[in-house]
């Protein structure tokens, strides 16, 4: 029992970094309609930028954040002001493309810059701490930050969306963009806010999976796969959906690992299917009001 208490627990943990990967998709999704190719190789950027960092002035994680973080919201605004603003319209080809492209070139980059080679960021030692619940049950402090993480972005998500001015811009021109501009929004502006939102919580994604475990210039893809996952398994719109669609993904790994090596990945990929066969919009698909 306590070996099945604990292979559920492990997954939850795992969930919380799927759910931090999950939600700038589901963001600029929402927003925009759009999906990013890119999404997952830009979680790679962030954590290659925060090793950098790393290496080149011994700072801690939290203050790691405070450089790589801005840079990133700048990158995010200005990819969507310049580029992906241009390529939106009823054909969904175009952004699909040009971020399919912008993946190509992050991971080429990366590979001139860091080479091949995987690596990974210091947490200081809280890495390989743990917290004893009972007996041989126990949690890593990291993995439990982690889950912390996405719990906090999920509930400032939903409070930006539901409770503020920004959130109403957001909602507005998501469901028409023409009818916002009446009104006086600038659907440029509100679109590339977004992004730049959505770019944060890149960052943190990829701040937590460089101190979680080793990072490739070529893994975006697979980062991409779990967060498409997540995010459909959730339900569209909704960002507590997104969190949930990561934590079910990470359990049903946890459980595939537990029975072999080799099954983790392929049990989530089946609960994935299962959930779009049974219930395709979604466990918790948000409604337009």
């Amino acid at each position: 029992m306590i070996g099945w208490i604990d292979t559920v627990l492990q997954g939850v943990m795992l969930g919380g970094l799927y759910a931090l990967f999950a939600m700038g998709l589901a963001l600029m999704f929402g927003v925009m309609r759009l999906v990013n190719i890119a999404h997952g190789d830009f979680i790679v950027l962030a954590a290659f930028l925060a090793i950098g960092v790393a290496l080149g002035v011994q700072i801690t994680p939290a203050l790691i954040v405070l450089v790589v973080l801005p840079v990133m919201l700048a990158v995010g605004y200005g990819l969507q002001r310049g580029v992906l603003n241009r390529t939106l319209g009823k054909d969904i080809l175009p952004p699909l493309l040009v971020t399919f492209g912008l993946s190509i070139v992050i991971q080429n980059v990366l590979l001139e810059a860091f080479s091949a080679d995987s690596r990974s960021l210091s947490a200081g030692g809280i890495e390989t701490q743990s917290l004893r619940i009972a007996g041989d049950l126990a949690v890593g402090w990291l993995p439990l930050l982690t889950l912390v993480a996405a719990l906090a972005l999920a509930s400032g998500l939903e409070w930006l969306f539901g409770r503020t001015r920004l959130g109403r811009a957001f909602r507005a021109t998501s469901d028409d963009p023409e009818a916002a501009a009446l009104q006086g929004i600038d659907h440029r502006h509100v679109y590339a806010l977004a992004t730049a939102i959505a770019f944060g919580v890149v960052t943190v994604a990829g701040l937590f999976l460089a101190m979680r475990t080793t990072v490739a210039p070529s893994d975006g893809p697979a980062y991409l796969l779990y967060a498409f996952e997540a995010v459909i398994i959730g339900g569209l719109g909704s960002f507590w959906g997104t969190l949930v669609g990561g934590l079910v993904l990470g359990v049903a790994q946890g459980i595939g690992f537990r029975f072999d090596p080799g099954w983790g990945i392929l049990v989530g990929h089946l609960v994935f299917l299962a959930v779009l066969l049974v219930r395709p919009q979604g466990l918790f698909p948000r409604t337009r009001d």
